[in-house]
This record gives structure tokens, sequence and C-alpha cells, in this order.
């Protein structure tokens, strides 16, 4: 767009007219700017006294006027946008020409900032203030269960809803249950449950699905249920990982103790690796298998009987633990009679005492988890459904299947006492409470 043959040139604190040929629409640009109508009248080109004078205008741009009318407020020469004297140098106008760049580009980002601003300002918040999320969970006093709490109030605190953890002071799965219930009364916005006995929290689940509350197991699974999908580790990858672990510590001979918890699905599923392994090895025999019920004086108990048995057949050569508590409460039994590093030990999960049950040498090696990480984005899973935020379906609750992941597998690492010191100066310190 050209304008006319001669041009104010104008300072920041002084805009007035500029002289616009015909064929410009000024009444239009008055319509679709609100600044054009004090500053574009077509006609005149009054001059400015003393020091600033006229210059004559080769070509301007429609959007370097827009950069005028906007400088008042930016602090940039409008001045610097407009041709000088016939005879300048080239230089100089290569210089006036990246002046007038940067200026342009200066008003675009504000321009854009601007814009940003006020559409960020009228749009409605995606997270309301009462959406609720609750974890539920068997023996919420175990340290794995504080991590999956911080995991948990850390997702929750990033997405700015609020969060609840439930659940028994110690393993009950009826208490687990009746938590649960109370969960689904409360008609949260999604609930993460690790259900301790799949049976059991079958038709608890479903009954929350049909209720429009989204359930997501972690750590341990209920796949009968209607349960959206199953966050956590590949229990049999596990309990493989541990068999092998221990084949080696016995170079391929001996006789086992495995301690677990029945009935248990996700310790079931390790169990089983665990039995697996040793085909390999066929020397190697899980020949005695307790149930601590979760508590690492129940393990400590049935090992020191074992140990102070009077029958040789008694004796065991290894000690396989598939839940978090049967490692410290076996190592305790073994220090006690000065046993340390003569039994190995094979350990589950990166609880406090188990790390340093390992740094004393009575514990060889466990098998560490990721509560938090199951925990942190099992929320954000829940929040995902809540808000239907993946559109391959018009709603989670009536798609033929779940739009999410069928299973999100948090991986494992074995620990022992060659990393061990790395393990713990990469470990984060969680907060009992959120």
């Amino acid at each position: 767009m050209e304008f006319g043959t001669s041009a104010t040139r104008l300072n920041s604190g002084e805009l007035r007219r500029l002289q616009v040929v015909p064929g410009f629409a000024a009444q239009g640009a008055r319509e679709s700017c609100p600044l054009f109508p004090d500053h574009l009248i077509a006609g005149e080109t009054p001059a400015l006294p003393g020091r600033l004078g006229r210059y004559p205008l080769a070509q301007i741009r429609a959007e370097n006027i827009m950069v005028c009318f906007a400088s008042r407020n930016m602090g940039i020469e409008p001045g610097a946008f407009l041709n000088q004297t016939p005879g300048a140098s080239s230089k100089s106008a290569r210089g006036r020409e990246v002046q007038m760049k940067v200026g342009i580009a200066k008003i675009v980002k504000v321009g854009l900032l601007l814009m940003v601003a006020l559409l960020s300002s009228c749009q409605k918040p995606l997270h309301d203030e009462n959406e609720l999320y609750i974890l539920v969970a068997a023996n919420i006093s175990l340290p794995y269960w504080h991590e999956a709490q911080a995991g948990f109030a850390a997702a929750a605190h990033g997405l700015g809803v609020k969060a609840d953890f439930a659940g028994p002071e110690s393993y009950s799965p009826d208490d687990e249950l009746s938590a649960f219930q109370k969960a689904v009364a409360r008609h949260p916005s999604g609930i993460l449950i690790s259900p301790a006995q799949p049976d059991k929290f079958k038709d608890a689940i479903d009954a929350a699905i049909k209720d429009g509350i989204p359930v997501i197991c972690v750590d341990s699974d209920s796949p009968a249920s209607g349960r959206i999908l199953f966050v956590g580790t590949d229990n049999y990858q596990a309990g493989l990982e541990s068999g092998k672990r221990m084949a080696q510590l016995l170079h391929g001979k001996g006789n086992v103790v495995l301690i677990t918890i029945p009935g248990q699905l996700n310790l079931d599923e390790r169990a089983r690796g665990v039995t697996e392994s040793f085909q390999k090895f066929p020397q190697i025999k899980i020949f005695k298998t307790f149930d601590d019920k979760g508590d690492p004086r129940s393990a400590n108990d049935q090992i020191s009987a074992l140990l102070e048995s009077k029958n040789p057949k008694d004796k065991p050569d290894g000690i396989v633990c598939v839940e978090a508590s049967g490692g410290p409460g076996a190592a305790e039994a073994l220090h006690r009679i000065n046993l340390d590093g003569k039994i190995p030990i094979v350990a589950m999960d990166d609880n406090p005492e188990t790390l340093d049950w390992i740094k004393r040498g009575v514990i060889s090696a466990t098998i560490g988890q990721k509560p938090y990480t199951m925990s942190f984005y099992g929320l954000k899973l829940l929040d995902d459904l809540h808000h239907n935020a993946v559109h391959e379906f018009k709603d989670w609750q009536t798609s033929p299947v779940s739009p999410l992941p069928a299973r999100v597998d948090t991986g494992t690492t074995v620990i022992d006492a060659s990393n061990l010191a790395a393990y713990q100066a990469a470990m984060v310190a969680h907060p009992t409470e959120p």
C-alpha cells in the first residue's frame, strides 16, 4: 500500500495524521481498529513545529502505520519506520529496514501475548476445585504405601485436584474392602485400588464402574472385574528375576523358603515366577512356604522357629520373599543368631529397613518396585478418564473397549551391595504424609 509523497516524522508522544492516497479505505480501517479514527484522516499532512519538520515518504506498508499507533504505549519511535530524505545512504536504509522489522516483531509478539492472556482469562478451568481422587490400599502403614501416597499427592497437586488415602493400618482384606466401599459412597472423580484379594473386590469394583466412577488397579490386580486398567509391576517377571538371583547365589543347588501372602494375586504371580525360574535348576527346591500376613514379626517368628529346629531337613539354604515385610523379618531372625550373610535372602521392595539390611550384609539383594510411579500416573490416567481426554470414543463408560492401555508396566530394578550407594543417593525422600 502506498501513501502520499510526504509525511510528518512523528515521535512517540506526538502521533498525528498521515496523508492517505486514494484507494486506501480509511473508513474500513476505522471499523477494524479503534486506533484509526484518531490518527488516520485522508487528506492533509500538517507540519509539526520546530525540529520535527517534513520528510518525503517513498512507501510505507500498512503494518508500519499500525506500529506507529501502538508505539505511543510501547516506547518505540515511530519515526524509525519512515523513509528519510532522498540520497540517504544504502547503509542507512538497511539499518532502518532492520529497525522496522524489529519494531514490527515486538508489536506482533506483544499482540499475541495479549491475545493469549485474554483468551486464557475467558477459558473455563479444566479442573473443578471439588474434584476428588482416592487411593485405597491394604496395610497402609508400610513404607511402600507411604511412597505411593507421596506420588498420588504429587500428581493431585500438579493437576490442582484433591486427593485422599484410605485403607487399614495392617493387612486385612475385609477392612480394605470396607474402605473401598466408603470411598465409592463419596462419589469421587476416580479411585485407585490395590485389591488384596481379586475375587473379594470384583463386585464392589463393578458397582463403582456402574455408578460412573472410574476405577484403576495399582500394584495388585482384579482382572475379572470391570476395572479400566492395571498400573504396576509385571509381577510374574519380578518373580522370575527373584528366582534367577537366588539360583546364582546358591550356585544352582539348595532348599529355599518362600515367604508370601497366598491368595493375593500380585504375590501369587511372583511366586509363580520364582517357581518357574527354579525349573532350570533341578537341584533347587522350595521346601517351605510361609504366610507372614504382611507382618515382619510373623516372618521373623517363622524363620526363627525353622532355624531352631533339631531336624536337619528343616535347615534352609536360601530365603526368597515376594512381599515387602518378609525380607526385614527374615533378616532380623538371621542376625539374632549370628548368621549374617550365611543364608542368602532375596527380598522385595526398597523400603528403608530392607536397604539397611543390604548395607549390613544380611540381605543379598532386593527387587525394587516403583509405587510412587504407579500412583502418580494412576491418578493422571483417572483424570484423563474423568475428563474424557482420549477422544477415540464419546465416553469411557459407553466405549466398547477402554480408551487407555490395558496394562502399564512400571518396571523393577535389582538392588544389591554393588549399586546400593548409588541407588540411595538418587532416591528422593518422600514424606509420610502428602
